[in-house]
């Protein structure tokens, strides 16, 4: 079977050595993506104080930002939300943005009807409130 790794000149840079999604005959896996821009370490929504340190954040703006990057990934691979089948979000506060998530993502997803899985983390590798992990199946290998 035909393995294509996928890199998005869109997306963010990974944080590892891992690349945005990986292509197995008709199977996309995309890899764990959060809110960060391409060339730049800001996180969108972030509030810091005068030391620079985080004290808030605008969990939609992280949302929003984050499935842009998803669906920039998809489309370098091919591929559109039409094509996901299963989500994993990994939130850091569930309590707080539980809600908010479900309203974002059913505006991107809810049509879709795709399997999910929400988990809280107690953090994730750069200071974000969100990361999805998708698979994708597209019809052509």
């Amino acid at each position: 079977m035909q393995r294509q790794v996928i890199i998005c000149e869109q997306a963010p840079e990974p944080v590892g050595p891992y690349p945005h999604a990986v292509r197995v005959g008709n199977w996309l896996f995309l890899s764990g993506i959060g809110p960060r821009q391409r060339g730049s370490a800001d996180i969108p929504g972030i509030v810091r104080d005068s030391q620079g340190r985080i004290v808030d954040y605008d969990f939609a703006a992280q949302c929003h930002a984050t499935f842009r990057n998803v669906e920039a990934i998809l489309r370098a691979a091919g591929a559109d939300w039409s094509h996901v089948v299963d989500v994993t979000a990994f939130l850091t506060n569930l309590e707080r943005d539980f809600d908010t998530f479900n309203r974002i993502y059913a505006q991107y997803l809810g049509h879709v009807q795709a399997c999910r899985t929400t988990l809280q983390v107690c953090r994730l590798p750069t200071p974000i409130a969100i990361e999805l992990k998708c698979i994708a199946y597209l019809e052509t290998p």
